[in-house]
């Protein structure tokens, strides 16, 4: 039997892996799969510069958040193309489970700012 080679890191077009779209689209049993090979990067950047956890914060993503922010190869404060980082993602998309849980994290520093000046959490008043 001929065995097949399956790269579980490899990006598309648009420099997402697998784990990034399981991450946005909340499958924890994916993301916990995938974060615990040896041979995917928890914190892979894709074309914009979002990070997985970018990703699941945005969306409102509770559980695999707190998947990802528990790693230690994972930078809760990792910002993207624009220096928004996945607190400012998640008081973006108004999920105040994901803003509480990063927020009481001490790798999250809530004043920092974005490209255009603007603190994480006065994403949370647009």
């Amino acid at each position: 039997m001929k065995e097949k080679l399956i790269l579980a890191d490899s990006k598309d077009d648009y420099g997402r892996t697998p784990l990034l779209w399981a991450a946005e689209e909340g499958h924890e049993a994916v993301v916990k799969l995938l974060v615990e090979r040896d041979d995917v990067e928890a914190d892979s950047k894709d074309n914009d510069g979002q990070t997985p956890l970018s990703w699941a914060a945005v969306r409102g993503h509770e559980e695999v958040v707190k998947l990802l922010v528990e790693r230690d190869d994972v930078k809760a404060d990792l910002k993207g193309k624009y220096g928004q980082t996945p607190l400012s993602r998640a008081a973006e998309g108004g999920h105040e489970a994901v803003v509480k849980l990063l927020v009481e994290w001490d790798d999250v520093k809530a004043d920092l700012k974005d490209n255009d000046g603007q603190t994480q959490l006065s994403w949370a008043a647009l």
